[in-house]
C-alpha cells in the first residue's frame, strides 16, 4: 500500500528560507488593535446614547398615556384624551428623532476622524517604507556597479 508523503519537513524548510519581519507584523497587529478599539468605543458610546434616548422616550410615552387609561365621565372625554395623547406623542417623537439624528451625526463624525487619522498614519508609514526601499535599492545598485577587485 502506498504511503502519503509527509510534507511537514519540506514546508518547515521552505518557511525557514523566507525572511519574515515579525516586528513589523507585531506593529501592524498593535496598530490594528488600537484602531479597532477606537472604533469600538465610538460604537459603544453611540449605542449607549441611543439606549438612553429610547428609555427616555418610553418613559415619556407611558407618562402621557396615563390620562388615556383613566375612567372618564363622558365619551367625548375619551376622544379628547386620545387627541391630547396623539398631539403630545407627535411632539415627543420629533424631539427624540432629532436626538437620534444628533447621536448618528456625532458617531459619523468621530468615525471619520478616526478613519482620516488612520489614513494619514498609513500614508506616513508608506512614505517611510518607500524611502527605505529607495535607499536600499540605490545602495545595491552602487555595489553592483563597482567592479569586483
Amino acid at each position: 500500500m502506498n504511503k502519503t508523503q509527509d510534507f511537514t519537513k519540506y514546508m518547515t524548510d521552505m518557511m525557514g528560507m523566507m525572511p519574515v519581519d515579525t516586528a513589523a507584523m507585531s506593529e501592524a497587529f498593535k496598530a490594528q488593535a488600537a484602531f479597532a478599539e477606537k472604533l469600538g468605543q465610538i460604537a459603544l458610546q453611540g449605542a449607549e446614547q441611543s439606549a438612553e434616548i429610547s428609555h427616555k422616550w418610553t418613559r415619556e410615552t407611558l407618562e402621557k398615556m396615563a390620562p388615556v387609561a383613566t375612567v372618564k365621565d363622558d365619551a367625548s372625554d375619551y376622544a379628547k384624551a386620545m387627541t391630547d395623547f396623539a398631539s403630545a406623542y407627535a411632539e415627543v417623537s420629533a424631539e427624540n428623532m432629532a436626538a437620534f439624528a444628533e447621536v448618528a451625526k456625532k458617531v459619523q463624525m468621530e468615525t471619520m476622524d478616526v478613519m482620516m487619522a488612520a489614513g494619514k498614519e498609513a500614508q506616513e508609514d508608506a512614505s517611510v517604507a518607500v524611502k527605505q526601499a529607495t535607499a536600499q535599492a540605490t545602495t545595491a545598485t552602487k555595489r553592483a556597479a563597482v567592479p569586483a577587485k
